[in-house]
């Protein structure tokens, strides 16, 4: 299946002051996979090292630093002579090995020319429990679940989402009953890279249900592993709330709505332990919509989701049967897939950091809010064909933005100072 990063991992490889590449990313989303095809058809030769269960590599660390020693080991583990300029060293689950997360530093000082890149599903909890990151001396990467795009590719829809990337919204209007179709089946099915290989394959929801249902079991039960002890029941009280919290008209994370009388303080490191992990993502609300966002976040005010909009809905127990009843997928849910899905097409597809606003008192609800260039564009996110955009009309009373945004099910549309972008087609934002 075609991962659109592989085409930042070939840039990386042609930066003349290349440093060793950390890919971070959850469990399960493709890592592993998208760098041995990255060495597969990029390089001469790969030289795949895993730390999970593999004492010996991550001995290997303990002593020294010493950059030819380590590639003699690298030499006898991975079966290959590694040689600078043509082999790429992928050095697997690195957070089971904190020292070799330390020795990125040496082979950005010591050893340029080796095509290194280090991989973790778990590398935030490892950095917060004291482990030691190679700040400034590597370049960083993360990984998503696949975007609407990638799974319309992996569905052979080449053409579909070659209009989409191309902007030709003339056709795209002409297909608009394709797109809606697949995009309400990514909404079922998600971006984990497994159900879209089964989905590809067999179009079978239940099995597709059953494999969802399998890596959040897979998530749990990491919480049992590397958590504290401390942490563990409010990390799975976080975990199962935020289908609840999303399914709310006021997004906004209530820890009161988890349990009575709890406060944030309470659940702090819970959230930012589901966050390490890339389980969840996090969305501040902002005070006000000026330049620059990030100067006026309100950080006792956010909204969370889950990494994959396919996993929010295994989460919801949401059934396959509303996938084929009309738009019931969207009103049922209260837009939250929607949002879900939104989110996730500004983070995989596009470089903007999003926000939310709200006004005071708090009357309506910008959805998401993001800054390009000087300017501030407000993003109202509709689940059907409701062009109303009451919100954004509030909103461009008070603080006239130069543009704004309605992503619905709508066809592409320009207004004097509104664009209306079909969801499927978010990542044009």
């Amino acid at each position: 299946m075609k991962r659109y990063a592989m085409q930042q991992l070939i840039d990386w490889k042609k930066k003349p002051n290349r440093k060793p590449l950390i890919l971070k990313g959850a469990r399960q989303v493709g890592k592993t996979w998208l760098l041995k095809e990255f060495g597969r058809t990029q390089f001469a030769k790969t030289a795949y090292i895993t730390f999970y269960n593999n004492q010996r590599m991550v001995r290997v660390f303990e002593d020294d630093y010493e950059i030819e020693r380590i590639l003699m080991n690298f030499n006898i583990e991975a079966k290959t002579e590694v040689t600078p300029g043509d082999t790429l060293i992928i050095l697997d689950e690195i957070q089971e090995a904190p020292r070799a997360l330390e020795a990125l530093k040496y082979f950005c000082e010591n050893a340029p020319e080796y095509a290194v890149i280090a991989a973790g599903s778990l590398l935030g909890v490892a950095i917060h429990k004291g482990v030691s990151f190679p700040v400034g001396k590597v370049d960083l990467m993360e990984l998503f679940p696949m975007s609407f795009c990638e799974f319309l590719e992996a569905m052979g829809e080449q053409e579909l989402s070659a209009l989409l990337l191309q902007k030709k919204y003339v056709l795209v209007n002409d297909f608009r009953e394709k797109y809606i179709f697949w995009l309400k089946n990514y909404y079922y099915v998600g971006g984990m890279p497994e159900a879209v290989d089964f989905f590809r394959e067999h179009k079978d929801y239940v099995e597709v249900r059953n494999i969802q249902n399998a890596l959040l079991a897979q998530y749990e039960d990491d919480f049992g592993k590397h958590a504290e002890n401390n942490s563990l029941a409010r990390i799975r009280l976080v975990w199962n709330a935020i289908p609840m919290q999303l399914a709310k008209e006021n997004k906004k994370f209530f820890f009161g709505q988890i349990k009575t009388g709890a406060r944030m303080k309470d659940f702090e490191l819970a959230i930012e332990w589901l966050l390490d992990c890339g389980l969840i993502k996090k969305v501040y609300r902002v005070q006000k919509p000026a330049v620059p966002l990030k100067a006026y976040v309100d950080f006792g005010a956010f909204k969370l989701y889950l990494l994959d909009v396919g996993l929010l809905g295994a989460l919801s127990e949401l059934d396959a049967a509303s996938i084929l009843e009309g738009n019931d997928i969207f009103t049922e849910f209260k837009g939250a897939l929607t949002e879900q899905y939104v989110l996730q097409e500004l983070l995989a597809q596009t470089h903007y950091k999003p926000y939310y606003y709200t006004s005071d008192p708090e009357k309506y609800e910008i959805d998401f809010m993001i800054q390009k260039g000087r300017d501030i564009v407000p993003i109202e996110v509709k689940a059907e064909m409701n062009l109303q955009a009451k919100s954004l009309k509030a909103f461009r009373q008070k603080y006239a933005p130069a543009y704004a945004v309605r992503v619905s099910m709508a066809d592409y549309r320009e207004d004097d100072w509104l664009t209306n972008l079909p969801l499927y087609a978010v990542q044009n934002i």
